[in-house]
């Protein structure tokens, strides 16, 4: 073990954040809707997942919280949509929690 890195701490908290969100199953379909359907509001969500607005709104909360998800009003309405940045480099922390080299987490954080 000695001259083995260990992940940073922030790193770590950031990439436990993202496990955490994805480890619910209606999250992990309303992160599926939105990301193959474009920007969506809340009501269309709850049209597709069979839960309620205030279910699904605090689901959002935490999908926006751990940023892959992002908002946009719009009106009196607000629009989800996926944030393509973090999405895309969640794979890559898997990767870097098992020890294999994947895509620095530096150019993950642009898409904030």
């Amino acid at each position: 073990m000695k001259g083995v890195a260990v992940l940073d701490r922030a790193t770590a908290e950031t990439y436990a954040g993202w496990f955490r969100a994805l480890a619910d199953p209606t999250r992990v379909q309303i992160l599926n809707l939105i990301a193959a359907g474009g920007p969506v509001t809340v009501g269309e969500i709850v049209e597709r997942v069979s839960v309620g607005q205030s279910t699904v709104s605090a689901h959002l909360k935490i999908l926006t919280d751990t940023r892959f998800v992002l908002v946009e009003p719009r009106g009196t309405a607000r629009l989800y949509r996926v944030n393509q940045a973090c999405v895309s480099c969640f794979p890559s922390a898997a990767d870097v929690v098992m020890g294999r080299d994947a895509v620095a987490f530096t150019s993950c954080e642009a898409g904030r």
